[in-house]
């Protein structure tokens, strides 16, 4: 089908175009699910047989993206929530069987629908926000059998819904109590026989780690990393979230499409990853559900030029958000973002994040034609407002993908 969105204002988020890249009185005309022409009304052809859609006067974005999630994951962790609340330590919550052993358990009890199942409202919280494309990790099975079950679940999730959905190997996530003291052996026997069987089976697109005192030391996540480079597959690294441990240079070394947390990284680090093209992606709802008081250092980052993404982190037990819209209003409340700044971290710098630049992320001609309709008058709506959703239609590959729209005519 070819369609052409008309009577619109456009925020493209083209590197090419001035700040949000806006185009008043805008037009889109979409051909095979991609855009084929983008500009004002006047630049844009009209043809008959074309289906013609007013927006109203409504503002566009690329569709949104969160470029790092846990989403597939099975059960809860809100009892452990509410003993933190009651004032138990973390030794205290995992000597009751709380903490990622909780996850994990839960994960390898879950069959692969139940996982998909319990998932799927999860995913459906995003799409009515206006996602259009989502990363999930694994790394709560940490078993060969488990981790693949995991992103089995993930890769189902894009049977389920129109939905672009990015699957990250996360084996590295952390060592289970079998293997505890003992990360060698988990790598060796678990981590890297994972990755293989993972990616034999088509099942991979990035592969990640958790860099950091309480998981996997700089030189056991370079095993990983090394792994990877033989299977010709990008890598993505959590770094510097508790400590500073190199972990932003670590995946700068490697070519890194992200580093993730990013807390306590420093001005080499951000330099490192600017060198590398790796983006940092900012994840405010952990920042704010584990009460952290150290900020990631934002303005090493703009002096660096170091590009910044966002996303939810949606994860059981340290961000359990599933609204992109207040992680941009986290972004900038929490860390000092700018609107621009904001926007850009869901669609533009989030698909760089995932390599996924050449095809989503901006309005521009060959893109994908992944976008939001939202009902703002301003795009600053879109980070100012809490708990409120905007969003008037969403458009996956070309499709009116929501709700019915009116003003349709060919």
């Amino acid at each position: 089908m070819t369609m052409l969105l008309r009577n619109a204002r456009l925020a493209t988020m083209s590197p090419n175009r001035a700040g949000l890249g806006v185009i008043e009185d805008g037009a889109i005309l979409i051909e095979d699910g991609r855009i084929a022409c983008v500009g004002d009304e006047r630049s844009v052809p009209v043809a008959d047989g074309i289906v013609v859609v007013d927006c109203g006067g409504r503002w566009i974005t690329p569709g949104l993206i969160d470029c790092h999630t846990h989403l597939v994951h099975a059960g809860n962790r809100a009892r452990e929530f509410e003993m933190r609340l009651a004032g138990a330590t973390y030794e205290e919550i995992a000597r009751a069987g709380g903490g990622i052993v909780s996850s994990v358990r839960q994960v390898r009890e879950a069959s692969e629908a139940d996982l998909v199942a319990e998932s799927l409202p999860r995913l459906d919280a995003l799409l009515a926000e206006g996602v259009t494309t989502v990363e999930i990790k694994s790394g709560y099975g940490l078993t060969v059998e488990d981790e693949g079950k995991m992103l089995r679940a993930a890769r189902s999730l894009a049977n389920e819904r129109k939905i672009n959905v990015t699957t990250t190997y996360l084996g590295a996530h952390a060592t289970p109590a079998d293997y505890k003291g003992r990360n060698g052996d988990f790598i060796r026997e678990v981590v890297l026989p994972g990755l293989d069987a993972a990616h034999a089976q088509g099942l991979v697109d990035a592969v990640d780690g958790f860099c950091e005192g309480i998981a996997f030391a700089p030189d056991e996540m370079r095993t990983v990393f090394e792994a990877a480079r033989a299977h010709g597959l990008p890598v993505k690294l959590h770094a510097d979230q508790l400590s500073n441990l190199q972990g932003a240079a670590l995946a700068a070394d490697y070519g890194a499409l992200s580093a993730d947390h990013l807390e306590y990284t420093d001005s080499e680090g951000a330099a490192a990853m600017t060198r590398a093209g790796t983006v940092a992606v900012l994840l405010p709802g952990a920042y704010y559900f584990i009460r952290e008081t150290k900020k990631p250092p934002i303005d090493l980052f703009r002096r660096h030029a170091t590009k910044m993404a966002l996303a939810t982190d949606c994860n059981p037990g340290t961000s359990p958000l599933t609204s992109l819209l207040l992680t941009m209003n986290m972004g900038a409340t929490l860390f000092h973002l700018t609107v621009e700044e904001c926007l850009a971290g869901v669609t533009r710098e989030a698909a760089r994040a995932l390599g996924r630049l050449d095809s989503i992320g901006t309005i521009e001609v060959g893109k994908q034609a992944d976008l939001a309709i939202w009902n703002i008058e301003n795009p600053a709506e879109l980070v100012y407002r809490i708990g409120f959703n905007p969003l008037y239609r969403r458009i996956w590959r070309g499709e009116l993908a929501s709700t019915s729209m009116s003003g349709v005519s060919s």
